[in-house]
């Protein structure tokens, strides 16, 4: 009996499980099949000193890609910042990140970053990497604008970068020695670059490509750097255009390379025993057009300038307007300026393959008999004391002496010394605009 009343007992238990079981399947179903809440990284960040989010570093941790983080007034000190995300970063009134001279502040290694209106300063010096203000790295797409950039090592660094925008930034360093300086904006092997509106000082080359391509330069001025206002090496197919560069140590240097536009630009106070406005060292088939050089020591410093087209450019002023080497072959210069220079031409060269053509010299002592605005005897710009100045240069104490002035009046009458064949056959009579 003890037996059959345990059986029934543990059946109807079982029974009233499954009972239960059944009657709860529905409510497990729409348990299961209800909306889940997915926590969705916020689309704008604030980053403040008394906010919850109080580094940039933070905010890149949890903003949506694409998404914004908006940095607010004061300083910033913390580790290198990686943008390893496509996101905007805006300062509102130049919040300042501090790299306390110990680091590298910001690496961007992500397309389509925009970093605008922020104060970087105090980048750390290193002699075995080029740490930055910002350093851009195989990423493309990337706008960085309105910035400042105060005591840096490198400021704008992009490497191995494509279709990026650099433009209305502010940098300016101590100028040190070339050792403890780098430079402003530094491209290398970067394409398709455009560098607008930008104000650099102090550092060791203001502007500098190495291995560049299709890059644009509109509208800078890059002055009272160490070296160079601009440094172009092996970086063909460029232009730069409407740019000052003014009281650096050497001027502009474009070299090794081919296919450059130069148009607009203005190059100053240029001064020092090896200084220049703009220095052309081996490049190809490049045009010079409606520049401007003026008080610098020497105005353009032709070395291996092959196929250059040069029209329309102003030589005010300088000590040498134009230094012309011999291995600058089948160059033209049409239609310039030539003012006040102590020496328009020289040249260590008997022969010149260049062309000069319907150029204005303030030195021509010509006649125009037909009224045609050409002058009807060819010009010989390059001086009896500009060659004897090349070979012996103390003799340039005696260059206003009646001497040499005697000496290169008969020059120009029998040309013994200077070159014969470099003349300009129809030099203009008045300025050409």
């Amino acid at each position: 009996m003890r037996t059959r009343n345990f059986e029934r007992h543990w059946s109807g238990t079982i029974a009233l499980g499954i009972l239960a079981m059944l009657w709860s399947m529905p409510a497990m179903a729409s348990t299961r099949n209800a909306p889940s809440k997915v926590r969705t990284a916020p689309i704008v960040v604030n980053v403040s000193v008394n906010g919850p989010i109080r580094s940039i570093r933070e905010a890149l941790a949890i903003v949506a890609r694409g998404g914004t983080i908006i940095v607010h007034p004061g300083t910033y000190r913390d580790a290198t910042i990686v943008v390893s995300i496509p996101v905007v970063i805006i300062g509102e009134r130049y919040p300042v990140l501090d790299g306390e001279s110990k680091r590298q502040i910001m690496t961007v290694t992500a397309d389509s970053v925009t970093v605008r209106g922020l104060q970087f300063r105090n980048v750390g010096i290193a002699f075995t990497e080029d740490l930055a203000a910002i350093k851009v790295i195989r990423a493309r797409d990337c706008v960085i604008a309105d910035n400042r950039i105060d005591n840096a090592f490198f400021g704008i660094y992009l490497q191995e970068a494509e279709h990026c925008t650099v433009e209305r930034n502010v940098l300016r360093a101590t100028r040190l020695r070339d050792a403890m300086s780098g430079n402003g904006i530094h491209l290398w092997h970067s394409r398709e670059i455009t560098i607008v509106g930008n104000q650099i000082t102090g550092h060791r080359d203001g502007i500098y490509f190495e291995f560049v391509r299709e890059a644009h330069v509109r509208g800078n001025v890059s002055e009272d750097n160490l070296r160079y206002g601009l440094h172009f090496m092996y970086s063909d197919s460029c232009d730069y255009e409407q740019n000052t560069f003014r009281h650096n140590g050497a001027g502009v240097a474009v070299m090794y390379t081919h296919h450059v536009r130069m148009v607009g630009n203005r190059f100053a106070d240029n001064r020092g025993s090896s200084a220049y406005g703009l220095l052309l060292k081996e490049i190809s088939d490049s045009e010079l057009l409606d520049n401007v050089f003026s008080h610098n020591t020497t105005g353009l410093y032709a070395d291996g300038a092959a196929r250059l087209n040069a029209r329309h450019n102003t030589f005010l002023s300088n000590g040498w307007a134009l230094k012309l080497q011999s291995s600058t072959e089948d160059a033209v210069f049409i239609g310039n300026n030539f003012a006040g220079n102590t020496f328009d031409v020289s040249t260590n060269s008997q022969s010149t393959t260049t062309t000069f053509r319907g150029n204005y010299w303030s030195g021509y002592e010509g006649y125009d008999l037909n009224h045609d605005g050409s002058g009807d005897v060819p010009h010989r710009p390059v001086r009896l004391a500009s060659v004897i100045v090349a070979r012996y240069e103390p003799s340039l104490i005696l260059l206003r002496s009646n001497f040499l002035v005697l000496m290169d009046a008969a020059e120009r009458v029998f040309p013994a010394l200077t070159p014969e064949t470099l003349a300009d056959s129809a030099p203009a009579m008045r300025w050409v605009k």
